[in-house]
């Protein structure tokens, strides 16, 4: 008797482990832990992952396995294991911990096709089977299991004959393209071609091709050479000559455009003494954290390329996490030039069938390395040789929904396993990163210059108080406008960084000082130019501007607040010969915009790129030698402990795309805060000092990395119910754990109310509380049982929003 434990895809506090099924007869030894199964539960069909296998059970009366969804498993032996550990440490349903590991393809609607694994090895398959996948055909799933062949196809699956692909419903079109090739041998076609009377001219041009180029062609591609129609070719497919079949082609996000290889530059002296720790602990097979800490330019990414290589050449994998808003194009270059098509890349910019054909190509070994975005980190390797999170600071490491994990603590548990390094890099490590490594739990290896020790750009901190009593009301400051008209005379380029999006910020009367908010939240409407309209972030309404204030009547409502379309409106006026790149939400929408834009920037196609924080990042073109931060202190009025670090971190990361080449930068930062200490050391891009300072703060209000934190958040429509149930919970927790914890609340969240539902939380600063992660587990099953009443309680363990 054969038993697979399985988890169902049934969120619930009560369904939250393995039931046991029994495995039927026909798919006995074919059925693997780490298979997508369909189960009955209750009265329903369905989906769940086969965590192991056993003989025995002391359930009673078991249901049978209806089918299995895979031939072949999806999660490996340690995928399973990091989704068991992955629900102990976000405290989130197991079913939630193996479906982020999966790509979207995985988890929409579907249709399941077989096929062949070797085109043209028809003859490796038992009789029964082969007239199915004659000419390279396939045979669609349900079709075969009403014909009972399903066992008999899982059997031809694990010989490596056959293998099943997922067709994402709506995408299914891009996938398959048409294909023709000769049925018949050369010499036949040659003796056809005898036959063919010279008026079908047509048919023998297409016979003649065949005799040239024996391979089978893409339809489009031979009716276009040859200028000819489909009815022609369907003439030489009923003569039996020729054979119409589907083809799958791989989506390739990158298909039209070629990458020059590049060969390992030469390392200075400053790499080759901070690649040293890395290449030794590959050679050694030994686990070690690395923060590699280097100025903006100073060469980390060669110093990552050089490292993979090591591994590569090892016969291991290679995984690279980058921000969101750094995968750009560059990176990709980066990657795809020295390692070619060993890489595949995953990030929320491709459909989801281009992201299902990269997360196969690692499930087939076909690549070595993976460089994409927060899920990259749970690529389907087996055999990693080294982890890199580049920018490790990057809030977009932290997932904001269940499972709430951060890549790098996932990271440092799967190279536990694999006995491998992880490297952090960035300019301006996260504190407690930082602190790690001056605790010496990471090895500390720092890059302080510069490539080639080009200077740091001059930074130039402007105080925008000065200027409007000076009577510029402008949003340039004067220094900043005189050395915009200085490079657009010299011919070089400069870059405009601006903190936030929209067109401006709010809509107020300036009568009677009314704002307009949304309906649902508590929080203004930010005005968008593009549709004349005022949109919420949180909860999506959107409304039209007022001629007149709702309040008074008053005619006097106007826009507060910068964004990129009004800078742009005003460059417009004061350089009306600058030619302006704007970079934001708006702009880049559309997929490949955001790779457009930059090229043309970096053709000379214009003068100025303006954008917000996706243009912080990772940009290295040579001919930038201005950049200018026109509102600096934006973030620093934020209700966030960590509003000094961020700020901090966006001003060096903006401050470092200057004079990355030949020709020295200047960086103006404006601002209305000058003396605020993140923006006097950001303009001194002394990272050290800044450190200090902030850990004192930290450590005198009890904050990382000084104290971990957990973040309890209740909403609910009903405001006395979300006061009262958040008061049950700190008096619980409260009860719970010792007196050296810090419990804050319950209080209203900084935005207390989002789409109809008060928003009420509360914090807790802890250091050692060996009870706590029980204490919480019994919260969130309490209010598992009692989700009748519409309260929603989330626990997010190491908040990096507390918004």
């Amino acid at each position: 008797m054969e038993i697979a434990s399985v988890i169902v895809d049934v969120p619930t506090k009560q369904t939250d482990r393995a039931f046991d099924y029994l495995i039927p007869e026909q798919w006995s030894g074919t059925i693997k832990p780490g298979m997508r199964v369909i189960v009955p539960f209750g009265p329903r069909q369905i989906q769940g992952f086969v965590v192991g296998l056993k003989t025995e059970t002391d359930v009673n009366k078991l249901r049978e396995i209806n089918e299995p969804m895979d031939l072949k498993p999806v999660l490996n032996q340690e995928l399973i294991e990091l989704g068991n550990w992955l629900t102990e440490y976000t405290l989130c349903f197991k079913i939630f911990a193996f479906q982020v590991m999966l790509p979207a393809a995985l988890k929409a609607k579907y249709e399941k096709k077989v096929r062949l694994a070797n085109k043209g090895a028809v003859m490796d398959l038992p009789s029964k089977l082969q007239a199915f996948f004659e000419n390279d055909g396939e045979l669609d799933w349900d079709e075969a299991l009403k014909m009972g062949l399903g066992p008999l196809l899982q059997r031809e699956a694990a010989n490596g004959h056959l293998e099943v692909i997922y067709m994402v419903k709506e995408r299914v079109k891009k996938k398959l393209r048409k294909f023709v090739r000769p049925t018949v041998s050369h010499c036949e076609l040659e003796e056809a071609l005898q036959t063919i009377p010279a008026k079908a001219e047509k048919q023998r041009q297409i016979l003649q091709y065949f005799l040239e180029h024996s391979d089978e062609v893409e339809l489009k591609i031979l009716i276009d050479e040859l200028n000819t129609s489909g009815s022609t070719i369907k003439a030489l497919i009923e003569k039996k000559l020729l054979v119409e079949f589907d083809k799958e082609v791989y989506r390739d996000p990158f298909a039209h455009r070629t990458f020059e290889r590049t060969k390992p530059l030469p390392l200075t002296d400053a790499q080759a003494q901070a690649i040293g720790p890395i290449l030794h602990s590959i050679e050694q097979d030994r686990h070690e954290v690395f923060l590699l800490y280097g100025v903006t330019g100073s060469g980390k990414t060669e110093i990552y390329l050089q490292s993979i290589q090591e591994v590569i050449e090892k016969g291991q994998e290679a995984i690279v996490l980058v921000p969101e808003i750094a995968l750009t194009p560059q990176m990709v270059h980066r990657f795809k030039g020295r390692f070619g098509n060993l890489v595949a890349v995953l990030h929320s910019g491709l459909s989801a069938g281009e992201k299902y054909d990269e997360w196969r190509k690692i499930q087939r070994k076909e690549v070595k390395v993976v460089v994409g975005a927060r899920s990259a980190i749970f690529a389907p390797f087996e055999d990693i040789g080294i982890i890199i999170i580049d920018e490790e600071h990057e809030t977009s490491y932290k997932q904001e929904e269940m499972p709430r994990y951060h890549a790098r603590d996932v990271a440092i548990k799967r190279a536990k396993t694999y006995n491998c390094p992880v490297v952090l890099g960035s300019a301006t490590p996260s504190l407690e990163s930082f602190a790690r490594a001056q605790k010496k739990v990471y090895q500390l290896l720092s890059l302080p210059n510069r490539m080639n020790n080009q200077e740091l750009p001059a930074v130039e901190i402007i105080d925008m108080r000065e200027e409007l009593r000076d009577g510029n009301r402008s949003m340039f400051s004067r220094k900043l406008f005189e050395l915009l008209q200085d490079r657009l005379e010299k011919k070089q380029q400069s870059v405009l960084f601006l903190n936030k999006r929209g067109h401006s910020s709010f809509v107020m009367c300036r009568d009677c000082g009314y704002v307009v908010n949304c309906p649902n939240c508590d929080i203004s409407l930010t005005y968008h130019r593009v549709n004349e309209q005022m949109k919420c972030h949180y909860c999506g309404y959107e409304s039209t501007v007022p001629k007149n204030c709702p309040e008074c009547n008053s005619e006097y409502i106007r826009y507060f607040g910068t964004g990129t379309q009004k800078v742009e409106e005003e460059l417009g006026k004061i350089l009306p010969e600058a030619r302006v790149i704007r970079m934001d939400v708006d702009t880049t929408g559309r997929k490949g915009a955001h790779e457009r834009l930059l090229s043309d920037f970096k053709d000379g196609k214009a003068d100025i790129l303006l954008g917000t924080q996706m243009i912080a990042k990772g940009l290295d073109f040579p001919n930038i030698t201005l950049v200018g931060v026109l509102s600096a202190d934006t973030m620093l009025h934020l209700p966030d402990f960590r509003a000094s670090e961020k700020t901090f971190q966006l001003l060096t990361q903006v401050s470092g795309r200057a004079g990355r080449h030949q020709l020295p930068g200047e960086v103006v930062i404006q601002t209305y805060t000058p003396e605020h200490y993140s923006i006097e050391l950001a303009g001194r891009q002394d990272y050290d000092l800044f450190y200090q300072r902030e850990m004192l703060i930290r450590k005198l209000h009890h904050y990382p990395p000084f104290y971990y934190l957990a973040l309890i958040t209740v909403s609910h429509e009903n405001l006395i119910k979300v006061v009262s149930a958040t008061e049950k919970m700190v008096n619980y927790v409260r009860s719970q754990i010792s007196d050296k914890a810090v419990v804050l609340g319950p209080a209203a969240s900084s935005i207390p109310r989002i789409n109809n539902r008060y928003r009420y939380q509360c914090l807790i600063k802890y250091k050692r509380e060996p009870n706590l992660t029980k204490t919480l587990k019994t919260i969130l099953d309490q209010y598992q049982k009692d989700a009748r009443s519409g309260l929603l309680v989330s626990i997010d363990v190491n908040p990096v929003i507390l918004m």
